[in-house]
């Protein structure tokens, strides 16, 4: 999918100030009490997730994080498709005090991919 100029560099930015986690990682760090959170929109999540994720899309990121994931160092895998809204709900997240926020590197399509 082509976007714009200006989203490609808004996400490229925060792709590169957080932390990408691999595909491969993703499993155990979900065993160990990492919280995968899926930011697309729910028809998006209901058509296939990583199982136990919790699917909050991204346009409802800010509104309604704090009342879900209330600690502010809770690990959080942020994905969706690939990697840009990924890469940006971590990177806002992380900008709201979650200090332990990332992004899936290659997102859902990777995680399947495996």
């Amino acid at each position: 999918m082509a976007y714009t100029e200006k989203f490609q560099a808004l996400a490229d930015a925060a792709q590169a100030r957080v932390q990408g986690v691999a595909p491969a990682d993703v499993a155990a760090l979900i065993a160990r009490g990492a919280v995968a959170l899926d930011i697309r929109d729910p028809d998006e999540h209901a058509k296939g997730h990583i199982p136990g994720s919790i699917n909050l899309s991204r346009g409802k990121l800010e509104m309604n994080v704090e009342s879900l994931l209330p600690d502010l160092e809770t690990e959080i895998l942020c994905y969706c498709n690939a990697y840009n809204r990924g890469a940006l709900s971590a990177a806002t997240l992380q900008d709201m005090g979650y200090t332990n926020a990332r992004f899936i590197a290659g997102g859902l399509n990777a995680w399947k991919a495996l």
